[in-house]
């Protein structure tokens, strides 16, 4: 079962056996383990160099286990990083090959992805090998890839990839979906919204495009799209929805102070999300508040502004900064 972190089945046997006893030394731990002592002190040295055992210091010849939660924790975020960086490598140099590519082939061009495991290893292997800027549609209808959750798109955005993302209103009453874009939003990741998204889409460094198929099979599929007419057409698809989406502020990212009697975060949540389309009770399911305090809230917002319709509302936000029209 730890292979995959690099133990094999006499080295776990024998870290098995040590956490179970707590203790032992070599003559014990090799009969229970039928091994001889001399391959017991061997799988020992081992475990000892992985960080899973070590030899008492209060008794001479005796090892003890290092705790499980703490040594196999640590190898298994070594591992991690390894794959994460082998995956990237990978990515990277098929972008490299695509490059030295002069005249691909047409059927190089489009690839057919099928099945969920292999979808989504391939909007993992988009995400690590962007260097520049990922566009994304997300849409409101269940899909093997999620468009906010995934680790890739936080290691990503850490290296300095730029993210912009275009959301349909759907999206924003599913579970969790604000905790979600909250955490795109604080890492500098520019968020949207629109009505309607005409596809959910993926585009790394306009050099790779993913882009779901719907099927009446049950078995998920993604068309992988290269360099070509298709892609930059894919590309201004984006490009176009972009433009014409709404951007999504949440608390008090990019606004302007108003000193103590202003909007506070929470004001501004709930001002971002009515600017987005939602309802006085979509709002108060999506933040957890009542839906008196809503209305409450922006009633105060509406005099602190001095106005009287929702619409002057609006307006009079962008007027002074509580929320940007660019994004």
């Amino acid at each position: 079962m730890l292979v995959a972190i690099g133990l094999d089945e006499t080295d776990e046997s024998a870290y098995r056996a040590l956490v179970a006893l707590g203790a032992a030394d070599v003559p014990d731990l090799s009969r229970r383990l039928t091994l001889a002592e001399r391959d017991t002190e061997r799988a020992l040295r081992r475990l000892e160099r992985q960080g899973l055992a070590a030899q008492s210091s209060g008794r001479p010849g005796r090892w003890v286990a290092a705790p499980p939660g703490v040594a196999l924790g640590a190898l298994l975020t070594q591992r991690r990083h390894e794959l994460e960086k082998a995956e990237l490598t990978a990515a990277l140099l098929a972008q490299e090959y695509r490059a030295s590519a002069t005249e691909p082939a047409v059927h190089d061009l489009v690839e057919v992805v099928t099945g969920a495991a292999a979808v989504s290893q391939r909007f993992l292997q988009l995400q690590l090998g962007a260097s520049e800027e990922v566009c994304a549609l997300v849409t409101g209808r269940p899909m093997v890839v999620s468009g906010m959750e995934n680790d890739a798109e936080e290691q990503a955005a850490g290296r300095g990839v730029r993210y912009r993302v275009v959301v349909e209103r759907a999206v924003l009453d599913l579970p969790h979906s604000l905790t979600e874009l909250t955490a795109a939003l604080s890492r500098d990741e520019q968020v949207r919204v629109v009505d309607e998204v005409p596809t959910k889409l993926v585009i790394a460094d306009r050099a790779l495009a993913l882009v779901p198929l719907t099927s009446r099979s049950a078995e998920p599929a993604a068309l992988v799209v290269h360099a070509s007419g298709l892609l930059e057409l894919l590309s201004g698809l984006f490009e176009s929805v972009w433009h014409g989406a709404l951007p999504l502020r949440l608390g008090p990212r990019g606004v302007t102070e108003e000193g103590p009697d202003g909007p506070d975060g929470t004001d501004l949540e709930i001002l971002s999300l009515l600017l987005a389309g939602l309802t006085d009770a979509s709002v108060a399911k999506q933040l957890d508040l009542g839906l008196r305090t809503v209305q409450r809230r922006v009633k105060r917002l509406m005099e602190l502004a001095r106005v009287t319709t929702r619409l002057q509302l609006g307006w009079h936000a962008y007027e002074r900064g509580w929320v940007s029209r660019e994004g």
